[in-house]
């Protein structure tokens, strides 16, 4: 079994705190009229709660230290042009709140605001619950909010925050580049929270986020709703990793129109969510209406698993929990490209039930190309209220309902860790999915400890 570990070369521990100073250096500059402060200081103490630093006259720059293992007493905000410095093998727990309705702990990054979390393949920074017995929910997750565009009004408060909030929990603007700082062999465990039912934070939401902002090497482990959400925005995400999501793998709204690379998403086979999981889910917005910018992403060399056989994938027929591969409906656009989907009932659907996103493709607005999709009923099909017509396989793709045909290693076991999701050499498919021709970009440097599978 083939297996090339990524050869990247990685900064030393005295390198990156310069990348770091470097970065901060950058912010030391009036930002909103406020001067920046050139020194993180790391908080009081290491339960954080409210609103982080201490002076609303200058832009603070707050550090969590990799000695100490940082806690999240509720919803904790980053305000506008603080900058938050998170060092490299940092542990930063969220409280459990004792209560169903009450947000356990969580880190919001406001508009204006940057967090700077640049991690290690071996000393990664990783989120994650303060339960002794962690469980998917048990904390509420990261957030970013910035300035870039979106189709929502920018008065808009993103999903899961309580309306009452000491910061403010908006999202969008005019600004495409709009940085929010960075996120780097980041992983985030155990996150994701019910404000109401459909009103959810996700394992790691991203709000009007900019192509300035760094997301790479990241993991999202077994969240309580989304794995990745972006609500518009124009952020590039890579090499991304989502194991056992509740709801869906990877969900782009409200405009979004950034580029998804180098991703594995892997469903949770012992539960599904009440809206149906699915491994994409794609909206213009809501409504499905044809407000603008129209979420138009791009998804270039991704692997999704669903389940390991038709009677799970099924989960009930008519009322099933578990969705489609990629479900692409209410007016969104994409581009689908060197992607591999297997493992449920329905590879592909263009959902018309409100809005023309079949039309979009038929017309050749939206585009596939050198995709492999497999289904155990149909590949690709058109979707109209819940009722499939199956589609003709689009030119230079592969459409199959032998899952067989689609030769990954061994994509429903993951002791092999990345390895089981690599196609075999010399197969189309090895120029496709997470790892074109056998490249594990999870091991890195030698190392692969941001990962985890199981």
């Amino acid at each position: 079994m083939k297996r090339k570990p990524f050869g990247l070369a990685l900064l030393s521990a005295a390198a990156l705190g310069a990348v770091l100073f470097a970065s901060c250096k950058k912010e030391n500059h009036a930002q909103e009229g406020r001067p920046v402060t050139a020194i993180g200081t790391p908080p009081a103490s290491p339960t954080l709660s409210g609103v982080l630093g201490t002076s609303h006259s200058v832009a603070d720059t707050i550090l969590l230290t990799s000695g100490t293992v940082w806690h999240l007493s509720g919803l904790v905000y980053v305000d506008s042009a603080d900058v938050l410095i998170i060092q490299p093998g940092t542990v930063i727990k969220g409280d459990l709140s004792g209560s169903s309705t009450v947000a356990g702990g969580g880190l919001i990054i406001t508009k204006g605001a940057k967090i700077l979390a640049e991690g290690t393949a071996a000393n990664p920074i990783v989120f994650t619950s303060n339960s002794s017995t962690p469980q998917s929910g048990d904390w509420s997750g990261v957030v970013l909010l910035g300035k870039a565009p979106t189709n929502a009004p920018t008065t808009t408060r993103v999903e899961g925050i309580p309306d009452v909030s000491p910061a403010d929990a908006t999202f969008g603007g005019n600004l495409p580049n709009d940085n929010s700082g960075i996120l780097k062999f980041v992983r985030i465990e155990y996150a994701g929270f019910a404000l109401s039912l459909n009103n959810e934070l996700n394992g790691l939401t991203l709000a009007g986020v900019g192509n300035g902002t760094v997301i790479d090497y990241v993991e999202v482990f077994k969240a309580n709703d989304d794995a990745f959400e972006f609500f518009g925005g124009t952020v590039n995400a890579s090499h991304l990793l989502a194991i056992d999501a509740l709801d869906d793998i990877f969900d782009t709204d409200n405009g979004y129109s950034g580029t998804i690379s180098y991703a594995l998403g892997l469903s949770d086979t012992t539960r599904a969510d009440q809206s149906e999981s699915n491994g994409f889910e794609s909206d213009n917005n809501a409504g499905g209406t044809g407000a603008t910018p129209i979420t138009r992403p791009t998804y270039n060399y991704v692997t999704i698993v669903g389940l390991p056989n038709a009677a799970k994938a099924a989960n009930g027929a008519g009322g099933f929990k578990y969705g489609r591969a990629a479900h692409l409906r209410r007016n969104a656009e994409f581009n689908l490209k060197n992607s591999i989907f297997v493992g449920f009932s329905t590879g592909i659907s263009l959902d018309q039930t409100v809005g023309t996103t079949y039309d979009k493709y038929v017309s050749g607005v939206s585009v596939f190309t050198n995709n492999f999709v497999h289904g155990y009923v149909r590949a690709y099909a058109k979707e109209v209220s819940k009722v499939f017509t199956v589609i003709g396989t689009p030119t230079g793709n592969v459409g199959t309902t032998t899952l067989s045909s689609i030769s990954l290693t061994s994509p429903f076991d993951r002791s092999g860790g990345a390895a089981s999701f690599f196609a075999a050499e010399g197969t189309p498919e090895d120029q496709a999915g997470a790892f074109p021709n056998g490249i594990d970009w999870t091991t890195v440097g030698g190392s692969h400890n941001w990962t985890r599978y199981n």
